[in-house]
């Protein structure tokens, strides 16, 4: 493990300026065994992995798993990429489905000291390094001014919404204005997360009292959560590699 003088209110032996928090299970539930199936040419989990790694700024990538044993059939161990890869075997109490993903998040802050903690899925495969890095440089031009604690993604919205019965929720039907023109909202699209140990503590939670909302390319942002969103996040990749879906 790379070594860097511990910052101040860090009592672990080693900490990092920069470390990416990578959760994976096993188990998935909408679309089986996802998280290691054949993704464009290589297994789903190895898109974001790689795209992390390709972060200078990032020193390590911890992975939070109860899948070390499939993680080693595909060709990742822990220590791998030159060290910069740890695997963290998932405790017992916040295995599951059901399990507040801040939990498994707590986890990893309280065992792995770093200034910045930047937290993504294996289910984002086409988000890009350079918007990782980009991000990066925003959160830290926000903690340096005082102004954020944390950074998240973001998919605005400009479209009229509706209750289950019926009833306008940002808009009024009876005086229809160009979608354009409606309030932008934002969709939280769980691509990408910067937060410190400060801002965790303060809200449990990877979104702190203050963030900046980053929005990102729609195509860039597909999160795959069911079939048709893999089947669309496949094409995009493949198209991006110059090959026919």
């Amino acid at each position: 493990m790379r070594v860097i003088p511990a910052r101040k209110g860090f009592d672990l032996e080693d900490s990092f300026n920069t470390v990416a928090l990578l959760p994976m299970k096993a188990n998935s539930e909408r679309v089986k065994g996802k998280n290691f199936r054949e993704f464009a040419g290589k297994p789903l989990f190895r898109w974001i992995l790689d795209s992390l790694l390709e972060v200078d700024e990032i020193e390590k990538v911890v992975i939070n798993t109860d899948a070390r044993q499939i993680l080693a059939e595909n060709g990742l161990e822990d220590g791998a990429e030159d060290g910069r890869v740890m695997i963290r075997d998932r405790k017992v109490e916040i295995c599951g489905d059901m399990v507040s993903m801040n939990l498994v998040l707590a986890d990893d802050v309280a065992n792995v000291s770093a200034e910045t903690y930047v937290m993504t899925h294996t289910t984002n495969p086409l988000l890009r390094p350079a918007t990782i890095a980009a991000a990066l440089e925003k959160y830290s031009e926000g903690v340096r001014d005082g102004s954020s604690d944390s950074l998240f993604s973001v998919n605005p919205v400009q479209t009229r919404f509706y209750r289950a019965d019926g009833s306008a929720i940002n808009h009024d039907p009876d005086n229809l204005i160009r979608t354009q023109d409606l309030e932008t909202w934002y969709e939280e699209n769980s691509n990408l997360y910067i937060f410190n140990r400060g801002s965790f503590a303060k809200t449990k939670a990877r979104i702190g009292a203050a963030p900046i909302l980053l929005p990102m390319d729609p195509t860039e942002a597909i999160d795959i959560d069911g079939q048709a969103q893999w089947e669309l996040a496949e094409a995009v990749a493949l198209y991006r590699l110059g090959q026919k879906p």
